[in-house]
């Protein structure tokens, strides 16, 4: 995981990319609402980061967003600066986070097979004790 120096930068580099996404793009044409910044893993050196970030609907136009991102980094790390004072300001670099949807597509699947077969899902220990 890293060392909890590491953790701690990742964690205000995460807070600090999400408010400059919003801040920096909501009145523009990209939409931003859609965006969630899921975890920033910097490298060791703090010379590089990558930022995953989740895009809530927008299948189509996902990797196009993330492009966009990377494109506009510059601006996004000039206002990462005014607030976070580190040794190296890290380049960052965006990908896409497919964790949640993926985790939303396992939790629809229980769902379903609950449904189906609501028997093997009851839960014992509570009937046990009514």
């Amino acid at each position: 995981m890293g060392t909890p120096r590491l953790v701690r930068v990742n964690e205000l580099l995460k807070r600090e990319i999400a408010e400059d996404l919003y801040r920096n793009f909501a009145g523009s044409d990209f939409e931003a609402s859609a965006i969630t910044v899921t975890r920033v893993e910097c490298a060791p050196d703090l010379r590089d980061a990558n930022v995953f970030v989740s895009i809530f609907g927008h299948e189509n136009e996902r990797e196009s967003m993330i492009a966009y991102l990377n494109r506009h980094r510059q601006e996004i790390i000039r206002l990462m600066i005014k607030r976070v004072k580190l040794k190296y300001t890290p380049r960052l670099h965006f990908i896409l986070d497919e964790s949640l949807e993926g985790g939303d597509h396992i939790l629809a699947m229980l769902d379903e097979m609950e449904r189906e077969n609501p028997a093997a899902f009851k839960d014992e220990e509570n009937d046990e004790k009514s």
